[in-house]
């Protein structure tokens, strides 16, 4: 078989610490060229259409012009792939400028380098290079909105102001038809994601009310140290409340709940949380189909199982499981998937009951719950 040609990535990156040890790690596979560098956003824009590259790492923080702005320019007037390459921050305004780049249409985000063993190198090679195979097969395409489009819709949710309701109003399930016996009043929906999630989730999220009643539990494959930056992110774009789920808990109305890192998310015999340590499912600790299998033996007929956008197959026999407890399970599409991976794997299974556009999902949720509620 002859072997394709490597994968062509640009590299924005104004540390040359950090510059170093990228083009090290990426020099080191044959599958990767990189094939060009720029200290800052206005001298990438000048070298990136020459070069031509598959896949644009960036990073967020860089003089002249940064990560954000950048992203916004290439995807308006040539989209490519781009993985954010960024130090994983703990305050809250950085935490969240991470995530407005996938708003603008970055792909992923990945820590930024620090080699202190060869074990760690080892390791941050392996992921790296996985991570920029997946994106070299993806295809995005040019947005053309403005600034005021992509900047996120701020909704506080401070005493002071008033979140948005949902009024529910008679609904007609022929649109969204239901399997289920009409008796199985949906009690919890489980969300599972990877490549793409984060953009999926706030699709979906965006769109529920202040007063969905129901919790709604997630699993988000993400690099380490970017967790908690998702959560502040999707907490200041959505009505909901969004937090990590603490053992012992209950999960609440109106509540998304995300796995903390490196544990997977479990229910006990109580209905509360609990995170393990266990080894990984499907390559994943926190696993989405750990999760879906938890929620199908606490939730038999009364669960709701979403599978979005995701490389592999985590997820899938989760779905299942949740399908055969008598719940209700959604795979999102294939036109609308970053990486239709995981959603085709349930598919492949015949788990899915639905499989529907991202912007769909939400509509059905509502429908099917609140129309339950109605009576």
């Amino acid at each position: 078989m002859k072997n394709s040609a490597p994968i062509r990535v640009f590299l924005v990156e104004d540390s040359l610490v950090a510059l170093t040890i990228l083009k090290r790690i990426l020099a080191s596979s044959p599958e990767v060229d990189v094939v060009g560098t720029a200290p800052n956003g206005v001298e990438a824009l000048e070298r990136i259409p020459a070069a031509q590259p598959q896949v644009i790492c960036t990073d967020l923080h860089m003089p002249k012009m940064d990560g954000l702005e950048l992203t916004r320019r290439i995807m308006a007037d040539y989209p490519r792939p781009i993985l954010v390459i960024s130090t994983s921050v703990n305050t809250q305004e950085d935490s969240r400028n991470v995530f407005k780049l996938l708003q603008a249409g970055a792909l992923d985000v990945f820590p930024k380098p620090n080699i202190d063993s060869l074990s760690d190198y080892e390791h941050i090679k392996h992921e790296l290079i996985n991570r920029i195979k997946v994106l070299a097969g993806v295809t995005v395409f040019t947005r053309h909105t403005s600034r005021a489009a992509v900047e996120p819709r701020m909704h506080s949710v401070s005493p002071k102001s008033k979140p948005e309701l949902f009024s529910p109003k008679p609904v007609s399930n022929s649109q969204f038809p239901i399997r289920n016996s009409p008796f199985s009043l949906p009690k919890v929906v489980a969300i599972g994601a990877s490549t793409g999630g984060p953009q999926a989730l706030y699709a979906i999220l965006k769109q529920l009310p202040a007063n969905f009643p129901v919790p709604i539990l997630c699993v988000q494959h993400i690099s380490e140290g970017f967790l908690q930056g998702l959560v502040d992110w999707l907490a200041a774009e959505c009505f909901l409340r969004v937090t990590i789920a603490q053992p012992g808990e209950f999960p609440k109305p109106g509540t998304v709940y995300f796995a903390p890192e490196r544990q997977h998310l479990q229910l006990d015999t109580q209905g509360r949380f609990i995170t393990i340590s266990t080894p990984a499912v499907s390559g994943h600790r926190p696993s989405v189909t750990a999760l879906f299998q938890a929620v199908a033996t606490c939730y038999p007929r009364s669960a709701v199982g979403i599978l979005l956008t995701g490389m592999g197959r985590d997820g899938a026999d989760g779905l299942q499981a949740i399908a055969q407890a008598g719940g209700t399970t959604i795979a999102q599409d294939e036109q609308t998937c970053v990486v239709f991976g995981m959603p085709k794997e349930a598919i492949a299974l015949g788990a899915a009951q639905h499989i529907l556009a991202i912007g769909e999902i939400a509509p059905m949720l509502l429908n099917r719950i609140f129309s339950y509620r109605l009576g």
